[in-house]
């Protein structure tokens, strides 16, 4: 049976919200959005050359996130999904999702 949200591991995920190149502005809006939403926290931050992968823990806010990083920024906006596993009591597929935002160069 799966534990309530509010009982989830630390490090569990399901999605990844890429940010390419980190701006101090895309960074902020970011992080506000989640501080905003009750149900999504960060479980892990990589911090690489050419920006950011954030680690959340709901797939929903983070495709709802991409839009919003869309609509406010000029940049371009690209998901996708993995199959990660197979649920145990419903057999049904489970995904992770990337999302990847790339900003325009100025």
């Amino acid at each position: 049976m799966p534990t309530p949200k509010h009982r989830r591991r630390v490090d569990y995920f399901e999605a990844i919200i890429q940010l390419r190149p980190a701006k101090q502005k895309l960074m902020s809006f970011v992080f506000s959005e989640i501080a905003r939403n009750k149900d999504c926290t960060i479980a892990k931050v990589d911090e690489l050359k050419t920006g950011v992968d954030l680690y959340v823990s709901s797939q929903r806010f983070a495709r709802a996130l991409g839009k919003r990083l869309k609509k406010h920024f000029d940049g371009e906006l690209t998901m996708s999904r993995k199959i990660f596993t197979k649920d145990y009591y419903t057999s049904k597929e489970v995904f992770r999702v990337t999302v990847l935002f790339r900003l325009k160069e100025q």
